[in-house]
């Protein structure tokens, strides 16, 4: 059975049950290495759990798995999820470590993230972050990492006097609407590599959003919209940029399973 979730203020509401199994199910079995819709089928046919030998094991690799969403195809269609399933597909990453296998899923499904500054024509990267007081470590960390791989950091007001009051150098961009140039001007003239975004609820920041997304989308440059997606963004690049295992290189899904004990 598939289900699906959403929670929200620490209550859990089930938004679906399907009797059949997800897409997530081929990926988590070629992570283990386990045919998890054969066992399943057995199971059915009536054989017992314990009669299909099943054995602990230790999997020293990691798997992430991104949704390929086709954006690109729908000019002007606003780039905003929901509860409706738009994804067109799902692709996976494998590595040693969780931030290089996030790192290649994204690559994988079509928003490469910037490995290093001086593989890309501009280094800037555009930050707007929330909640940075409550969030203060995590967002020091996006910050730091940033600045310690040689990215140029832009951001909006908050976010600039934030991080510059924290030691990590920061240039001043206006928000829309507040005067040229402002964040939609650095995408349109594709003065960054990478967009890290995250609004708060409150107040009519509805608009802006949208134009950022649909600007992003526009001139193909990767888009963040989560403080977690943010950190696991600058650890994925951190470790490809200091040669993480795998980089650049292609392991057989055997080679993977291989190292399962």
């Amino acid at each position: 059975m598939n289900m699906q979730y959403a929670i929200e203020n620490g209550k859990v509401y089930v938004i679906e049950a399907n009797p059949r199994a997800s897409r997530t199910v081929p990926l988590v079995s070629k992570v283990c290495g386990t045919q998890m819709a054969r066992l399943a089928t057995r199971m059915m046919l009536g054989e017992s759990l314990e009669s299909l030998g099943l054995k602990e094991k230790t999997i020293p690799y990691h798997g992430a798995k991104e949704a390929v969403l086709p954006w690109a195809r729908f000019p002007g269609v606003d780039p905003i999820l929901g509860p409706e399933m738009r994804s067109t597909g799902e692709v996976l990453g494998l590595a040693e470590n969780f931030p290089l296998a996030f790192y290649k899923s994204q690559e994988a499904a079509g928003s490469e993230l910037p490995h290093a500054p001086q593989a890309w024509e501009n280094k800037k990267v555009l930050i707007s972050l929330s909640d940075k007081e409550n969030q203060k470590e995590q967002v020091l960390e996006v910050g730091k990492t940033l600045s310690r791989l040689g990215f140029v950091l832009v951001g909006t007001k908050g976010t600039a006097d934030f991080f510059n009051d924290h030691g990590i150098k920061c240039a001043e961009v206006n928000k829309i609407g507040g005067g040229r140039p402002d964040v939609v001007d650095l995408i349109m003239n594709k003065e960054v590599c990478l967009v890290i975004n995250t609004p708060k609820a409150k107040r009519n920041y509805a608009e802006d959003r949208k134009t950022i997304r649909k600007m992003c989308l526009k001139y193909k440059v990767s888009y963040i919209t989560t403080l977690a997606g943010a950190l696991a963004a600058v650890r994925g690049i951190d470790e490809a940029k200091n040669g993480g295992a795998g980089v650049g290189g292609v392991r057989s899904l055997q080679e993977w399973h291989s190292l399962i004990k």
